[in-house]
């Protein structure tokens, strides 16, 4: 076994609680928002997440290596996904017009209905699950901790001021 290098700074029983407990939050968070709308729309969480990737996009449409980006997926588990929407009807590829080995996401109108849809439920159940839980000052403060970690984690990103 490897010896540990001298300069390891452990985390502190607070440390530790605070870790554990975003993890198992963030667990079961997800967990039950990808349930329920299976449940419900029968639109797994990482679809819902590229429906409104697009849906917020100019023209409801993204280049797909753009969309895998935004949407944290490699480019090989985004192409599966839109195979899936694509085959229900809510997303239609093309050729991108400025790079032709590039191709170009669109949302149909069958798909923003069928994420308008998904979406009361949804909202619902990350109010219940989540904002409902805490007070405005923790969203506040919860906002502000995520805005550090990404800015952390993500090439030029910038942690925004805290108010």
């Amino acid at each position: 076994m490897a010896s540990e290098p001298a300069s390891t700074r452990w985390l502190s029983a607070q440390e530790q609680r605070a870790w554990r407990s975003f993890l198992e939050a963030t667990r079961l968070l997800f967990d039950e928002l990808d349930r329920e709308l299976q449940r419900d729309t029968g639109i797994p969480h990482a679809y819902y997440e590229i429906l409104v990737r697009l849906s917020e996009s100019p023209d409801r449409s993204l280049r797909m290596s753009q969309l895998a980006d935004n949407t944290r997926s490699s480019r090989s588990r985004l192409s599966h996904a839109v195979d899936r929407l694509e085959e229900r009807g809510w997303i239609s590829r093309s050729e991108c017009p400025t790079d032709r080995r590039g191709q170009v996401a669109t949302l149909t109108d069958e798909g923003f209905a069928a994420l308008a849809a998904a979406a009361h439920g949804h909202v619902t159940a990350v109010r219940e699950y989540m904002i409902d839980r805490l007070t405005p000052e923790q969203v506040s403060q919860l906002d502000a901790i995520s805005a550090a970690i990404i800015a952390g984690l993500e090439p030029g990103s910038v942690c925004p001021p805290v108010d």
